[in-house]
């Protein structure tokens, strides 16, 4: 990653693009933490109007709960590439952290779905959303966003995204004054 500016890195050859933000003002998750599964229904309705919650958990990031989100949406354009996005937020009462990473598909858009799509029925591929059964959004779940699809495609956006969490969370250290704020 080639740092662009003070918060945020980019990797010319992928294009994606990694960004730390320090949110003031009070977090506007739907729902607290501790209730998961109203958190991750309300979050996957709300990214249904432009695209897609693939997945959402709470997961410790230097000894703090925090709303780790994958999505998906569309990139502008007649290509019909897809965007994917994967952020954690490490909330507080009055304020938020964020980094997030973004990677555009490269390649063939929707090579991943498409080989995917080829190996299973209609009705497996689009199965009802797992936070919101019935939900129709912008963009389907998929099967083939599922994360035991990542080992077979492991340049593509969604599988780059996942592994940079996979990958930064572990490593992050939260500043000491931020850790002692008030909580969510």
């Amino acid at each position: 990653m080639q740092q662009l500016d003070d918060t945020t890195w980019g990797n010319p050859a992928t294009r994606d693009v990694v960004a730390l933000n320090y949110v003031n003002g009070v977090p506007d998750l739907p729902a607290r933490l501790d209730d998961v599964k109203r958190l991750r229904r309300r979050l996957a309705e709300h990214h249904a109007r432009t695209g897609c919650l693939i997945e959402a958990f709470v997961v410790w990031v230097d000894q703090l709960p925090a709303l780790l989100r994958v999505e998906k949406t569309q990139l502008p354009g007649p290509r019909g590439q897809l965007v994917f996005a994967a952020s954690i937020v490490v909330p507080k009462d009055r304020c938020s952290a964020v980094f997030q990473i973004i990677c555009p598909e490269t390649g063939l858009p929707g090579a991943r779905e498409t080989a995917i799509g080829q190996q299973v029925r209609r009705s497996e591929m689009c199965p009802p959303h797992p936070y919101a059964p019935g939900l129709r959004g912008r963009l389907p779940y998929l099967l083939s966003d599922d994360v035991r699809f990542d080992a077979e495609f492991p340049r593509h956006a969604l599988t780059r995204a996942r592994r940079w969490v996979a990958e930064t969370v572990p490593t992050v250290q939260v500043d000491p004054s931020f850790a002692a704020l008030p909580e969510f």
